[in-house]
């Protein structure tokens, strides 16, 4: 009788259930609420990743069933297919400069409008118009200032004696002149810099000023510090476009080349000598200009996992990034 009467008050038997239904309910009201990420989770990206992933081991046109060939395509990529690593280079070469130059650009010219006393909005309006163009709009424009025969930049530096690069007809120039296309949309990195610049506490700087610091003291023991999440997220977003990029340097090679026609018309990018040449306009070209989605599954996989390593890596190296005033 005592041991029914304890385990009765103890409820371990009547509860137990009530207790299991109780938290069936609440993990069914939690995967109600987030369906609708986990819906597009599954289908914007496992599913596509899953493709990918299986198509990259096959023969695949589009049009007949494909045919698995084991690592024939993997093997194609790295070994023979002649525009894969010009088009990694390029895109590293990218990662590193490009990305490199606009964070301290738009970096720069934050501080510059932060500490403009009178015009400052002109000046922030100024710098953040060139964001708005749209990228082929903008990447024309830029072919034509940057024409080594008639462009008004080269007519200027002939002017002072400066001598004047082929640019995008010339195969060490190109990837500078996309870099300087890049630095002259820098608005949005701007913006993001003004706004974490103005959150900084001034009660730091003016204490920093009392202890006798000096301008570039102040800068790196209390603005970088402060700044530097923002700093970290300019970096990985800058990271994931240089990734993505393929509008402009595909219209600067073409336009550099002479070449104007309709979707239709085959073009080998790359232009001039494979220097604007990109891992996306990899992707494109071969799948759906050469029609092997295979390969193309490939390259694509490449250009994920390179995503995901830069990603990883600056997302471990953040703890030193923030701790820069310690």
């Amino acid at each position: 009788m005592t041991s029914t009467s304890t385990g009765s008050s103890t409820g371990t038997g009547p509860v137990a259930p009530a207790l299991r239904a109780k938290r069936r309910r609440s993990a069914l009201r939690t995967a109600a609420f987030m369906s609708p990420w986990l819906i597009g989770f599954a289908v914007f990206f496992a599913y596509p990743l899953v493709s990918t992933v299986y198509f990259s081991f096959t023969k695949y046109d589009g049009f007949r069933p494909p045919v698995f060939n084991g690592l024939d395509n993997w093997t194609y990529v790295f070994t023979d297919y002649p525009l894969f690593w010009p088009a990694m280079r390029n895109t590293l070469w990218l990662v590193l400069v490009m990305v490199t130059c606009r964070v301290v650009f738009g970096l720069g010219v934050g501080l510059l409008i932060t500490r403009i006393k009178t015009a400052a909005g002109v000046f922030r309006t100024l710098f953040y118009l060139p964001y708005l163009a749209p990228p082929v709009a903008a990447t024309l424009a830029f072919v034509f200032l940057l024409n080594p025969g008639t462009g008004p930049v080269n007519t200027l530096l002939e002017s002072v004696g400066l001598p004047a690069p082929g640019w995008f007809t010339d195969a060490d120039w190109s990837k500078p002149a996309l870099t300087a296309l890049a630095l002259w949309g820098v608005g949005d990195l701007m913006v993001i810099f003004m706004a974490a610049l103005l959150d900084v506490p001034k009660e730091q700087y003016e204490a920093a000023e009392l202890d006798g610091a000096g301008s570039w003291a102040r800068f790196r023991h209390i603005t970088l510090p402060n700044i530097a999440p923002i700093i970290l997220f300019a970096v990985v977003t800058g990271v994931i476009q240089a990734m993505q990029y393929y509008t402009q340097p595909l219209v600067a090679g073409k336009v550099a080349a002479g070449v104007i026609g309709g979707s239709g018309q085959q073009f080998e990018p790359g232009y001039p000598d494979k220097s604007t040449l990109t891992l996306p306009q990899v992707v494109y070209n071969v799948g759906f200009q050469r029609f092997d989605y295979g390969t193309a599954c490939v390259v694509a996989l490449v250009l994920f996992a390179l995503s995901m390593a830069f990603t990883a890596l600056l997302m471990r190296r953040r703890g030193g990034l923030i701790g820069t005033g310690d």
